[in-house]
């Protein structure tokens, strides 16, 4: 639990040197998935970012960035009375686009293994550093899921070709691969070394510049708004199909693949 101007955090840790804030994500009992509680608090924190930082540092666990949407949490909720109709997959999805388009620079500082929303967070910074040990994946249509929401992110950010691939795929990729498909920007083994020399130049902006230009670059994608609607009805179809559900359920009660036998 960490405890920042009086807002008690339960699934981040976050601390602020002058105006760069450093946001990690912290659920390691949890292999640092994704629940409402992990959005809600990271919106509270770009909430604060949007006048008092102009640098954000997103980093997740030294073995596991952020592996996606929290499957124990998801078979709790359709287990109870909570439909997947009722979920909100665009409260991430506007997360993802605040990242993006803010008035801050963001930073992805990667290590360990990054899969699935994880992903989604990756592609919405502006920065991508990573470790060279790093690894990235999509598995979601092991699920008989998809990407819905991170495909426009990953769109933008590698191109389409590279996005469609790494999704039908299912493999997870290196560092050095992230980096010639544009997902990663740059490795280093040391990478807090290779984050401490991007800060020293990024230190460098004011806020009312990086505010300026990133509105400008707004002006020139409008990707985030034009996308939504068709990530999150595609979202909310994939996780209402029973079919995909049960498999969800099984993975989290047996830890078994949908292709592995019982």
């Amino acid at each position: 639990m960490d405890i920042i101007n009086d807002i008690t955090y339960d699934t981040l840790k976050v601390r602020f040197e002058d105006d760069i804030c450093f946001l990690q994500i912290y659920r390691p009992e949890q292999n640092n998935t994704i629940n409402d509680r992990l959005i809600e608090e990271f919106k509270l924190v770009l909430d604060k970012c949007e006048e008092d930082a102009k640098i954000i540092v997103l980093e997740g666990l030294p073995e596991v960035f952020c592996f996606g949407a929290d499957f124990k949490a998801i078979q709790e909720e359709t287990g109870g009375d909570i439909s997947q109709q009722e979920r909100n997959p665009g409260a991430l999805y506007d997360l993802w686009s605040r990242l993006a388009s803010g008035p801050y620079v963001t930073i992805a500082h990667v290590r360990g293994k990054v899969n699935a929303g994880g992903v989604g967070f990756v592609a919405a910074c502006d920065i991508v550093l990573c470790e060279d040990k790093t690894i990235f994946s999509l598995s979601e249509l092991l699920f008989g899921l998809m990407p819905a929401c991170v495909l426009p992110f990953l769109i933008r950010r590698m191109g389409f070709a590279k996005a469609n691939y790494l999704t039908l795929m299912t493999q997870p990729v290196s560092a050095q691969q992230a980096i010639e498909w544009g997902l990663a920007d740059a490795c280093e083994e040391n990478s807090k070394n290779l984050l401490r020399k991007h800060l020293l130049r990024l230190r460098r902006l004011n806020k009312t510049g990086i505010k300026r230009y990133k509105k400008y670059m707004n002006t020139l994608d409008d990707f985030p708004e034009v996308s939504k609607a068709d990530a999150i009805a595609g979202n909310i179809e994939v996780f209402s199909d029973e079919e995909n559900i049960n498999k969800i359920k099984r993975f989290v009660n047996t830890g078994k693949f949908p292709w592995e036998s019982e």
